[in-house]
């Protein structure tokens, strides 16, 4: 039923073109939990077609990711700050909790905002805690539009070659999923034996 929904609202949007997939990827992008693929995918598959570009469907997709991407982390920088600070002993969150969370933002942020883009059910959480610990905004959106873009291209591409076979695009996103997962998982490995020589 939500997925019928779902793709019911991206039938409608489809047809604002360009401005739709900026739409949804906002959307996407923020706090409200929307796969990505039920966009690009079969923008992807509209680029092979020749209804539409690849290099616009990637301009949308960024641009809306950035925006949705900024609602989260200045909500968390603004509201959700003074929100802890006032109510998180509430929530066992201290004040020493949001002042470590800072600094491993401002050591750490860049990496954990790139990988966090990369991985389902993280991404649209990762501009929260960024935004509590107040990280740069300039590294923020570089790592932001590197990791959304690196995901954004790859379900397009799955689009643009096996548009058509519904099964075949499950299958390879499982895969595509996993592989990128354990990527992460390298990054980061190499990332704290980089900062493990360093220290």
């Amino acid at each position: 039923m939500i997925h019928e929904l779902a793709q019911a609202l991206v039938d409608l949007i489809f047809g604002w073109g360009y401005l739709g997939i900026f739409i949804m990827m906002a959307i996407e992008s923020s706090f409200i939990p929307f796969p990505s693929e039920l966009v690009l995918v079969p923008a992807g598959y509209l680029a092979a077609k020749g209804e539409m570009s690849i290099v616009l469907i990637m301009t949308a997709a960024l641009a809306g990711s950035l925006v949705g991407a900024y609602v989260n982390y200045y909500l968390a920088r603004t509201l959700g700050r003074k929100f802890l600070l006032k109510y998180g002993k509430y929530f066992f969150i201290k004040e020493e909790t949001l002042l470590k969370m800072e600094l491993y933002f401002k050591k750490h942020g860049h990496i954990s905002t790139f990988t966090g883009r990369l991985i389902p059910g993280i991404r649209q959480l990762i501009s929260i805690p960024a935004g509590l610990a107040k990280m740069n905004l300039a590294e923020f959106t570089i790592f932001t539009f590197l990791g959304a873009g690196i995901w954004a291209l790859i379900l397009v591409l799955l689009g643009y070659f096996i548009g058509e076979n519904q099964g075949l695009i499950k299958e390879y996103l499982k895969e595509i999923t996993a592989v990128v997962f354990i990527a992460v998982v390298f990054i980061g490995l190499l990332y704290y034996r980089y900062q493990k020589r360093k220290g």
